[in-house]
């Protein structure tokens, strides 16, 4: 689907709102594309971000999910607003393995106030995808 955003400058919005965020720098996340409605987001693997099997841990896939539906739908809002997650349901479908995680969100739907986005993270190893989590969200557009 194809969105308008609401505002010229939002690339310069979600890189300031994203560069603020300490706990996507302390997991190493990095925007590798941002468009209206749409954004992807890569969390190279380290050992602190393991759990006991050396799989990504289950939390860091759900903060991957989380971030990447709320920029995909941060992408449409009007000058001066900010927006909330109000809550995400969550399915990981199979282990976060892999060299890196790649978040990818898409909006469903943009509303004057509410958005529902779509998420799937995958985990990549030597260029080769592998689904591990499907989400879907519900945001809020607050005044920031």
């Amino acid at each position: 689907m194809d969105f308008k955003p609401r505002c010229e400058n939002y690339i310069e919005l979600v890189q300031k709102a994203f560069d603020e965020q300490g706990f996507m720098k302390h997991l190493g996340t990095e925007i590798v594309d941002i468009r209206p409605g749409y954004c992807e987001l890569h969390i190279p693997f380290k050992k602190e971000l393991d759990q006991h099997h050396g799989y990504f841990h289950g939390g860091v896939i759900g903060s991957l999910a989380d971030v990447s539906g709320g920029f995909a739908g941060f992408t449409l809002v009007e000058e001066g607003q900010a927006m909330l997650t109000v809550e995400y349901k969550l399915n990981i479908i199979a282990p976060g393995a892999g060299d890196y995680l790649k978040g990818i969100g898409r909006v469903v739907k943009s509303g004057r106030t509410l958005t529902v986005t779509h998420i799937d993270v995958y985990g990549v190893k030597d260029g080769v995808e592998t689904q591990c989590a499907t989400a879907i969200q519900t945001l809020m557009a607050v005044s920031a």
